[in-house]
């Protein structure tokens, strides 16, 4: 191991050039290369020194690639320079008293080996090499408003945040339909993650309606939406009068020229809905509490985590492209240094 002091080599994930406004995210928009960085602080610094240990890959990562006009909380990455996202990584050295060398850190880093962080606030401690979407920990207090019996409907259901929302609604006691974009997700999603139903969305496509009505005789209490357009037009006709909305992301809108206009948009009104709007950045400060509440429960297998991942910098171009054609099965993150992982 390199010691504190040394001038070793450091890979990072480059962005080439924002991407084009209604394009998705190609390898090609990535290059990956080899600078170099001197193991040391500043003197008097109150920065941290730390080891990437794995990086997420998240769909709003595209956003802050595409420099999206009217989006606010985000810094937009500069072409030239390494990409940043979610991550957990082991403090090498620290000025900042309340880490310590070796300790396990989670927060926003730089897509690189090593990084040099002056700007540490969003880091907090980590007692676990676990990680998830940033998104599922504000969803603790979506789970206390779930009641016995209520029927619900998560889409995108095998990625990183729906197969847990799926889950937690499960041990809430509902009756928990998903959607994902293959036979072997459905499969995943009834078999493995304990969901009472799954289709896939592409064989659906023609009808959603038809393939909602079959699972949803009675209408849907819940909706947790990740994929927007046809899909929540479809919902909306089959939501149960008082109904909630969970909107967390609308991925089939993503990438299109022209997004989907809503035409059922008026039975918001007549059933008397409630949509809410729902993203990390307000719920961040809770993710220790999320540990807390979600590791028993992966310990004692109440719960099962899917993760995708891959391995090495080299492919991480790779692995964040692939989340936007639905390559990735489960929550897909990289591993970037060799770390014993476990829950």
């Amino acid at each position: 191991m390199a010691e504190i002091g040394s001038i070793i080599s450091n890979k990072q994930v480059i962005l080439k050039h924002y991407v084009a406004a209604g394009s998705a995210i190609k390898e090609s928009d990535m290059y990956v290369t080899t600078t170099s960085i001197t193991l040391k602080l500043p003197e008097g610094s109150n920065a941290l020194l730390i080891k990437t240990l794995y990086l997420s890959c998240d769909p709003f990562l595209q956003f802050i690639m595409k420099n999206t006009p009217g989006l606010t909380g985000y810094t937009f990455f500069s072409p030239g320079s390494p990409i940043c996202g979610y991550g957990v990584a082991k403090v090498l050295e620290s000025g900042r008293p309340e880490f310590k060398k070796d300790d396990l850190v989670w927060g926003l880093m730089g897509w690189e080996e090593y990084s040099l962080v002056t700007n540490s606030q969003s880091f907090s401690k980590s007692t676990t090499l676990m990680y998830h979407s940033p998104t599922i920990q504000g969803f603790l207090n979506e789970v206390s408003r779930l009641k016995k019996g209520e029927y619900v409907f998560v889409s995108a259901a095998s990625g990183a945040v729906g197969q847990l929302v799926g889950q937690f609604a499960k041990l809430a006691g509902c009756y928990v339909v998903g959607s994902a974009g293959s036979e072997e997700k459905v499969d995943m999603l009834k078999n493995k993650l304990g969901f009472d139903e799954a289709f896939n969305y592409k064989l659906e496509d023609e009808d959603l309606d038809a393939a909602l009505k079959r699972y949803f005789s009675e209408g849907i209490d819940y909706y947790f939406e990740q994929v927007g357009g046809k899909m929540l037009d479809a919902v909306l006709l089959n939501m149960r009068n008082h109904g909630r909305i969970v909107t967390c992301g609308m991925i089939s809108q993503y990438n299109v020229p022209q997004p989907h206009g809503i035409v059922n948009l008026m039975l918001v009104g007549l059933k008397r809905l409630q949509i809410l709007g729902f993203t990390h950045r307000d719920h961040d400060h809770v993710y220790n509490n999320f540990l807390d509440f979600v590791l028993p429960l992966i310990r004692n297998k109440k719960i099962t985590y899917v993760e995708d991942i891959a391995h090495g910098l080299d492919n991480a171009p790779t692995a964040l492209a692939g989340l936007f054609t639905g390559r990735n099965f489960g929550k897909q993150l990289v591993a970037v240094a060799p770390h014993d992982h476990h829950y």
